[in-house]
């Protein structure tokens, strides 16, 4: 997917001093998190990380559940099953779609 095509809400373009001001996060948690793979910021050609909203609103969810004491390896298990059960999803969408698209047709064709 293109820069043009992606959402504003991925698209990475905020650098960690906002990310941290909006978050409240330090710049050591934020990249501890990234050390812990449970985000993924992208990197300019100088290496400076840029953030999304996206990334935003996953950071804040990661520091509500280590102040309740989830530890970040479970934080990435739960991540990985989240992410899988969207692409589940999507996959359940798509096979719905095209059922739902082959049975329209067959009656359009039918009324011609």
């Amino acid at each position: 997917m293109s820069f043009e095509n992606t959402p504003y809400k991925d698209k990475k373009v905020i650098s960690i001093g906002i990310v941290s001001e909006l978050t409240g996060l330090s710049f050591r948690q934020i990249r501890y998190y990234e050390e812990r793979k449970l985000i993924f910021p992208e990197r300019t050609e100088k290496g400076t990380r840029k953030y999304s909203f996206s990334d935003i609103e996953k950071l804040v969810e990661i520091a509500n559940k280590r102040e309740d004491g989830v530890q970040t390896n479970e934080i990435r298990t739960e991540m990985k099953k989240e992410k899988e059960t969207q692409a589940e999803k999507s996959v359940l969408k798509e096979m719905l779609r095209g059922q739902f698209n082959a049975h329209f047709n067959k009656d359009h064709n039918k009324s011609l």
